[in-house]
């Protein structure tokens, strides 16, 4: 039977009611970490909307696991205390509400993409020195901070900052955690031999680059509950073929390595490694094809994103196979009532909010 947009997941014992997922797209808008007001609209929203899940931006798991100062994060409890109220909410509305647990690593402490300045926050302003895996910091033009190399007490740490904050996640009303190993952010910097230059246990050969996603991903899956999913977002290549880098084919190796680790699903997304990227095609559907290898090649369930924009390509990616969630992102910026949109497009009956069921198209 050839599956839709509209069918449900059932992943361990979790349904999700469709296939849409909403991108975790940051929003610049928190103080101190904490989840306020605008979260809680923006997400909420997208749940009323229809979406099967409902992802929240990167949530640090440090204070310097920031991207900019004004990301979100789960370092306290106080933290979870504030997101809960969310999760409350878009499981009333039949959505699955998801977190992804991240750290920046050499990439944290910039602007805001819309502030007048732009690349990293200067220490004297409130930016901080980053942390990587190894002396390689990321080529931001005028950056004097440098980057401190992790030790192996810090890596261990950091695998620990991950396991505490997927129980403050459980604790806040998450179903569905995701392990953020993508866009060049910390354990992507592990992954990359551009920015992994280590010779010890975390560097070097495939298996150390790819150790610490996997000590991570085994964190979280063992605090996680056993019926509720982990999902792990990977950059599926570089697109850089000029040096020694990451690509498809690892990617494609890591995979089962990941689910071996715990992991349900692999959301699969490109890039972010280093500026020198090539990225040679960036029209409708531009990423789907990394996430259909890995499927094809693995049996490994993949969630498909970059580039859906509408209900028939969402809804084409599902039923030819090429993965089993269609990632929404930045359409559902410009429409959050997207999921009930592609319903009516496609001719499907879904359930509307009661208060929006006079809007319903007939």
């Amino acid at each position: 039977m050839t599956e839709t947009l509209f069918d449900p997941l059932t992943i361990r014992s979790t349904e999700i009611p469709n296939r849409i997922m909403v991108s975790p797209m940051c929003q610049y808008s928190s103080v101190d970490g904490l989840a306020d007001d605008w979260h809680n609209v923006h997400l909420g929203s997208r749940a009323v909307g229809g979406a099967g899940i409902v992802m929240a931006e990167a949530t640090a798991v440090t204070p310097d696991g920031r991207i900019s100062p004004q990301d979100l994060g789960i370092w306290s409890d106080e933290h979870a205390d504030a997101l809960a109220p969310i999760t409350q909410f878009i499981r009333s509305q039949g959505s699955m509400p998801a977190i992804q647990l991240a750290h920046a690593g050499r990439k944290a402490g910039t602007y805001r993409p819309w502030e007048e300045h732009s690349g990293p926050v200067p220490l004297d302003t409130g930016g901080w020195v980053p942390v990587a895996p190894s002396d390689v910091p990321y080529p931001y033009e005028g950056d004097d901070r440098g980057v401190r190399k992790l030790s192996i007490d810090d890596i261990e740490q950091i695998i620990a900052d991950f396991r505490a904050a997927a129980v403050r996640a459980k604790h806040a009303g998450f179903e569905i955690a995701e392990v953020h190993a993508a866009h060049g952010y910390l354990l992507h910097e592990f992954l990359s031999p551009i920015s992994n230059t280590r010779d010890d246990d975390y560097g070097g050969t495939f298996e150390n680059r790819a150790r610490i996603v996997l000590e991570i991903t085994e964190a979280v899956r063992e605090v996680w509950d056993d019926d509720k999913p982990v999902f792990v977002r990977i950059s599926a290549t570089d697109w850089i073929d000029d040096r020694p880098s990451w690509d498809l084919q690892q990617s494609i190796k890591l995979a089962p390595l990941l689910q071996a680790a715990g992991a349900d699903l692999i959301d699969v997304s490109s890039g972010g490694i280093h500026p020198d990227q090539a990225i040679t095609n960036t029209g409708p559907g531009y990423q789907v094809s990394f996430a259909e290898a890995i499927r094809n090649e693995t049996d490994v369930p993949v969630g498909a994103v970059g580039g859906i924009t509408d209900a028939t390509h969402a809804d084409a990616v599902i039923r030819n196979e090429r993965a089993d969630l269609a990632i929404v992102g930045r359409e559902h910026l410009r429409d959050p009532y997207f999921a009930l949109h592609a319903a009516s497009e496609l001719g499907v009956d879904v359930e509307w909010p009661p208060q929006y069921r006079r809007a319903k198209p007939r």
